[in-house]
This record gives structure tokens, C-alpha cells and sequence, in this order.
């Protein structure tokens, strides 16, 4: 059994790109209103905003392409590989977002180049997750796959504390004017900056012993053929995953929109709230993870998935009723406790019910078919349902939503002892 240092290490490892996609996809989320008038210019706030958080959401239509292509090749080529060119092509997206010049110089080509950052971050992000998940669970020690999977999504944490720490750092040092003309490029410059370490970090990732172990490596028609033959399975991961989603991009990416754009707080207070709540997720992640391998996935997916249906849209219609900075983060908060203990348990059982040839093509379609459909348009949809329906709360309806597919994958995938049959097929 591996050194938990060594273990440490290699969880550090696996995790460190998964920071930096993270990271550049919190800042486009939290410099949206200033992303909009550089690139996006109207004289409608609301359709400016709407165009920006619609190349936002674009994003996530490449992950599908990703998880199928990128995902092959790691089931084909090894784990430590595939994920090595996702960082590149993740980095390649970043350094575009971070030094197009505005519409206001390039014109219409301004716009398209963001788009195709935006267009190659998706594509990377789309096997990313999967990678990373797939890693973790094939490294993890017998007992606590839970907890070894459950690093992925902390990582992403790390990440949103990190973006909004340095928000608040810009909003302290720089006035409005500036951070709307040029400030809000700091942190895809410094994201820029990152990826040169984290290219040494991943290039010392070592292949799991399983895969190395594994005799057949299957060709990307093998894996489309394996897909193609368990796609109820991926529709019913993707169904899994919507929760997660939704609930994770409204409570770290569209807050600081929210705050600012209907509750009326600083861009100051809305970055606080968000900084506390990925410490929130970091910290009851791991926590719900190993939960999760003591009482099992279902039970930790049920009451998470119950509680989100019956309390999101009545805190959303207290907050709005009486918006104030420690509202906004008592609400967000709670829905960050419903978030991890969902993610905890949802991460690592997406991995066990794929088949084992294709566990990362099947998860990572999954998950990009989810963040393609409904997550990764959480801001677009809140904004969009807000107008529609005249009703601030309106994002609340959005998760419940979520939460109730979330509650039906669950009880489908888990029914009887279909679940467990998987895992123990897998191990």
C-alpha cells in the first residue's frame, strides 16, 4: 500500500489541472458584467449581459465532443496522457480570453475569438472531470473511493476561493472604472502564468496500476460501440449529474450576478459570500465523501436531492424578501451543505456504474452531456427566468428542478441491488 505521502502527492498531482479549469471558468462567471461591455457592447444591459453569459454557456456545448474524443483516448492511451493534452488545450483557451483586445478595437472578431476560447476550454473540460475522477478512484486504497474522488471536486474549490480572493484583492486596489476597462484581465493573465507550473506537476503524474494492468485497450470505435450500448446508462449519469451542476454553478459562478445585479450589494460583498462558500464546499466535501463509503452512496444522494426540493425556492423568497449581505450567505450556505453532500456521494458513484473499458468516455459524457444541457447555463437561465418571470427567486425553481432529476436518477440507478452488482463488477 502507498505512503499516504506518496498518495498525498498523487492526489496533488491529478488535481492541480483541475484547479486551473476551475479557475478560468469562475473568473469568466464572476467578470461577466465586464466581460459583456468589452466584448458585447448594446445599449440593452440586459442583452449585453445575456450575450456574455451565453459564450459562458457555450463552452459547455464542446464537452460532449471532448468526452467522447478526449475521453477515448485516455481509455485507449492511458490516464496520465490524455490528461496532459486536456491542460494544453485548457491553457491554449485561457491565454486567448486574456489578450484579445475589446470590441471596440478587433470589431465582430473580437467577440468570436472569447467565443473560441470559451469553445476550447469546453472541449478539454469536457474529459477533464472524468479524468481526474477516473484517476482517483482507480488510485484509491480499498474503503475510501469516496473520499479519494471526493478531492476532485475540492479542488474545484480551491479554485473558486482562490478567483474570489482575488477579486476582493482587485476591488480593494482598483475603482469600478478600472476593473470594467482592464482589471478584470488579471486573473486569466495570472491563470496564464499558472499553467507552466502545473505542466511540470502533471508531467510527473504516474499511470494508475489498473489501467497499466488492464490487457485490451479499446479503439474509438470500440468505445463508441460500448457507449452506444449503454447509453440508458450515460442518459441516467447525466440525469445524476444535473444536480450537481446546477446546484454548484448557482452557488459560486452566478452569485456574484445575483448579488450585484438583484439583491443590490457590492461587488465586494457578493465576492465575500463567494470566497466563504467555496471554503464551505472545500471543507464538507471530503467530509461527505468518506461519509459516503460509512453509509453508502444512495442514502447521502436521497436526503441531499428531498432537502434541496423542499427548502431552495423558499430560501431564494426569503433572501429576496430581505436581501442583506449575511442572508445571501446564511442561504448560500445551506444550499453549499446540499451540494456536497450530493457531490460526495455522486462523483464517486458515476465512476462505479460505468463499465470499466470505458469508465472514462462513459463518465465524461455523462457529466458534459448534464453541463452542456443545464449546468453550465445556470447563470444564462437564472438571468433569463428572472426577466421572464418577474420574480428574483426564480433560480430557486431552477435547482428544484434539478433536484428532482436528481432524485429520480437516484432511485432508477440504484434500484434493488442493480447498483452494487456494478461496483462489485468494476473492482
Amino acid at each position: 500500500m502507498a505512503s499516504s505521502t506518496g498518495t498525498g502527492k498523487a492526489i496533488f498531482r491529478v488535481v492541480s489541472g483541475n484547479f486551473l479549469e476551475m479557475f478560468d471558468f469562475m473568473v469568466f462567471g464572476f467578470y461577466a458584467t465586464a466581460i459583456a461591455k468589452t466584448f458585447f457592447p448594446s445599449d440593452s444591459a440586459f442583452a449585453s449581459l445575456m450575450l456574455a453569459l451565453a459564450t459562458f454557456g457555450a463552452g459547455f456545448l464542446m464537452r460532449p465532443l471532448g468526452a467522447i474524443f478526449l475521453g477515448a483516448y485516455i481509455d485507449r492511451h492511458g490516464r496520465r496522457k490524455g490528461l496532459i493534452i486536456t491542460l494544453a488545450l485548457m491553457a491554449m483557451g485561457t491565454v486567448l480570453i486574456a489578450c484579445v483586445p475589446g470590441y471596440a478595437t478587433l470589431g465582430v472578431f473580437a467577440p468570436l475569438l472569447v467565443l473560441l476560447g470559451r469553445l476550447l476550454q469546453g472541449f478539454s473540460a469536457g474529459v477533464e472531470l472524468g479524468g481526474v475522477s477516473v484517476y482517483l478512484s482507480e488510485i484509491a486504497t480499498p474503503g475510501r473511493k469516496g473520499f479519494f474522488v471526493s478531492w476532485q471536486s475540492a479542488s474545484q474549490q480551491a479554485a473558486v476561493v482562490f478567483a474570489g480572493l482575488m477579486g476582493v484583492g482587485l476591488n480593494h486596489w482598483l475603482s469600478p472604472e478600472d476593473m470594467g476597462e482592464w482589471g478584470w484581465r488579471i486573473p486569466f493573465l495570472v491563470g496564464c502564468m499558472i499553467v507552466p507550473v502545473i505542466f511540470v506537476i502533471r508531467k510527473s503524474m504516474e499511470e494508475t496500476p489498473e489501467f497499466e494492468a488492464r490487457k485490451h485497450r479499446p479503439s474509438l470505435r470500440e468505445v463508441v460501440a460500448s457507449i452506444g450500448q449503454n447509453f440508458g446508462l450515460v442518459l441516467g449519469g447525466m440525469a445524476l449529474v444535473i444536480m450537481t451542476t446546477v446546484s454548484f454553478y448557482l452557488i459560486t459562478a452566478y452569485t456574484p450576478t445575483f448579488g450585484k445585479s438583484e439583491l443590490h450589494l457590492s461587488d465586494l460583498q457578493a465576492l465575500l459570500v463567494t470566497v466563504c462558500i467555496g471554503l464551505s464546499n472545500f471543507i464538507w466535501l471530503p467530509i461527505m465523501g468518506a461519509f459516503s463509503d460509512k453509509v453508502g452512496r444512495k442514502p447521502l444522494l436521497l436526503g441531499s436531492t428531498i432537502l434541496a426540493i423542499l427548502t431552495a425556492y423558499p430560501a431564494l423568497s426569503w433572501l429576496v424578501a430581505h436581501p442583506s449581505f449575511e442572508h445571501l450567505l446564511m442561504v448560500e450556505l445551506w444550499l453549499s451543505f446540499l451540494y456536497s453532500s450530493y457531490n460526495g456521494a455522486m462523483v464517486v458513484a458515476l465512476t462505479e456504474i460505468m463499465p470499466v473499458e470505458v469508465r472514462t468516455t462513459g463518465f465524461s459524457l455523462a457529466y458534459s452531456l448534464a453541463t452542456a444541457t443545464f449546468g453550465g447555463f445556470t447563470p444564462a437561465a437564472c438571468t433569463y427566468l428572472i426577466h421572464l418571470l418577474d420574480n428574483k427567486a426564480a433560480p430557486g425553481l431552477w435547482l428544484t428542478g434539478a433536484a428532482v432529476l436528481g432524485l429520480i436518477a437516484t432511485v432508477v440507478l440504484f434500484r434493488g441491488n442493480t447498483h452494487e452488482q456494478r461496483v462489485a463488477q468494476a473492482a
